[in-house]
This record gives C-alpha cells, sequence and structure tokens, in this order.
C-alpha cells in the first residue's frame, strides 16, 4: 500500500498527487476517492492541477477528459486510459494499493 494523506486532507472537489514510478492522483468527488495515474495520456501532464467536474477530471494542457471511475479518456485528443488503482481507507489514512508495472528489457 502507498501511503498518500490522512483523509481529513483531501476536500471534496479537490486532488492529492504523490510521487513515485509511475506518479498517482487520488480524486475526491464527494466524499468518494478515485485513484489514477496522474499523467495525461496524450501528453506529459499532472491530471492532478486539471479540473475536476464530478467524475471527470480534465487534463490542463489540451482538454483530455478522462473518467476517474474506469480511466478511460471521454474523448479527443487522448485515446489511452489512464490505469485506475484501489484507494483504501484505514484509521483515517489514505492509503492506493498501486499495480507494479512490469520491467522489459
Amino acid at each position: 500500500m502507498i501511503p498518500v494523506c490522512a483523509l481529513a486532507d483531501i476536500r471534496p472537489g479537490e486532488a492529492v498527487r504523490v510521487d513515485g514510478d509511475p506518479p498517482i492522483s487520488v480524486f475526491n468527488v464527494d466524499g468518494e476517492l478515485y485513484a489514477i495515474d496522474d499523467t495525461c495520456t496524450h501528453q506529459d501532464a499532472s491530471l492532478a492541477d486539471g479540473w475536476l467536474e464530478g467524475c471527470l477530471i480534465e487534463c490542463p494542457l489540451h482538454a483530455s477528459c478522462f473518467d476517474l471511475r474506469t480511466g478511460q479518456p471521454t474523448g479527443p485528443p487522448a485515446k489511452v486510459p489512464v490505469r485506475t488503482h484501489e484507494v483504501v481507507v484505514q484509521d483515517g489514512h489514505v492509503y492506493v494499493l498501486a499495480v507494479a508495472v512490469p520491467v522489459t528489457t
């Protein structure tokens, strides 16, 4: 589990970015927490810096939107989804269960 922050530190409508490989963002949508890979699949931009509307996050560079529940883009220019991750709240702290990315040689 990757520690993120205290639950109280992610207010509704906000996001927290966790540096890592890859970086992950956790979003609070009206009390529901969602985690996705932080980098837009269209171009290198932090989705945590985007605009949150319901369960959609809009990339701050070229307005690609991703569904936080599925990671799927809702339209161009992004065509590739971002990975989603399970969020766990334990003892008032938020954690992400991230899947390791296989190393290819």
